[in-house]
């Protein structure tokens, strides 16, 4: 039995997918790693082929039709077989070190026959080139290393969601979840969370920086211009996690409350990048989703109003979008992506 599957999906990733997967192979015969080559025409289909060839009973080269970021995770989530399930872009890696403990601790939970719904560990930010790092936790939220359930954890800030950098989740709860993400579609991560999410009883926080996500390349989809000419697509993400949320019936408060706040910060980044585009079609737009909010989440929506947050995105005139692009600069330092 393997303790965790590994996707990696990949679009014309030779030139950084070796780095990544030669990390996840420190797991070794407990990982199973899936290589999902979406449609690429570069090496990517080779390299994965390469890898599959030589680590026969580790590395799964799966090659489909060009599906994007959330068709590549639907093949992988389908053919997973891990007790298990990460998720990890093929421009990131794991932390050997981490990754070790985190199998250590599965292990240990698999034995003892007690098994949690989601591990979540830390995350750390890699700025391109430069030594500049930001390491992403949960400290004071979530107790590390005790089994939890949903009344055990705090008031989560807004600079703390869980990503999907930070989740790992039992592979049956994920598949009975009945996650399906949109195909052709970037910045589906959230749904990956959220979706989920609803489901899960029992989590494990291992304070630990699992994930190294690295940030920094002009044409990476969390780069603010690339998102700026995508944000129909974060937009259409925004909406159906308003849906999902409106949909859901978490059996925990406590539960509720983060699922809320996960939408509320989604749409608060939303009307960011709305601000910064500065179009009368942009302000027009960013208050259709503020209205879709009202609609299909009103106690969201009222908790959102008159939030520092939410005014911030919704200054108004010259002075106020000056306030804004300080904050919006000072933010993005903050949170390791200026």
């Amino acid at each position: 039995m393997k303790l965790l599957s590994i996707i990696i999906p990949s679009y014309n990733s030779s030139a950084y997918m070796k780095k990544c997967i030669e990390s996840c192979l420190v797991g070794g015969e407990a990982v199973e790693i899936l290589i999902v080559n979406d449609g690429s025409v570069d090496r990517t289909a080779e390299i994965a082929d390469t890898y599959a060839k030589a680590y026969p009973t580790i590395v799964k080269a799966i090659h489909q039709e060009n599906k994007g970021h959330g068709g590549a995770l639907n093949t992988g989530i389908r053919k997973a077989t891990g007790k298990y399930l990460k998720v990890v872009d093929s421009d990131d890696w794991l932390d050997e070190a981490s990754l070790k403990e985190l199998l250590n601790q599965i292990q240990t939970q698999v034995l003892n026959d007690h098994e949690v719904d989601v591990f979540i560990t830390n995350f750390v930010h890699e700025q391109g080139k430069t030594l500049i790092k930001k390491e992403m936790h949960y400290r004071g939220v979530i107790k590390p290393d005790t089994m939890l359930n949903w009344n055990d954890i705090g008031v989560f800030k807004k600079r703390q969601c869980l990503l999907m950098h930070s989740v790992i989740y039992k592979t049956d709860l994920l598949k009975e979840s009945g996650v399906q993400l949109p195909e052709h579609t970037f910045y589906v991560d959230n749904l990956f969370v959220l979706v989920p999410l609803q489901f899960v009883e029992t989590l494990y926080y291992l304070d630990r920086p699992l994930y190294r996500y690295s940030i920094g390349r002009e044409d990476q989809s969390i780069n603010e211009h690339v998102m700026m000419k995508r944000l129909d697509q974060q937009i259409k993400v925004n909406k159906l996690l308003i849906d999902e949320y409106k949909s859901a019936h978490p059996k925990s408060e406590k539960l509720k409350a983060y699922l809320a706040h996960h939408v509320e910060v989604v749409t608060i980044i939303s009307s960011a990048l709305f601000n910064r585009i500065g179009t009368v079609e942009s302000k027009r737009a960013k208050q259709a989703l503020w209205h879709y909010l009202h609609e299909h989440a009103e106690e969201v929506y009222i908790n959102s109003k008159g939030s520092f947050y939410e005014r911030v995105v919704n200054l108004e005139g010259r002075s106020g979008q000056m306030i804004f692009r300080i904050i919006y600069k000072t933010v993005r330092k903050v949170a390791g992506y200026g």
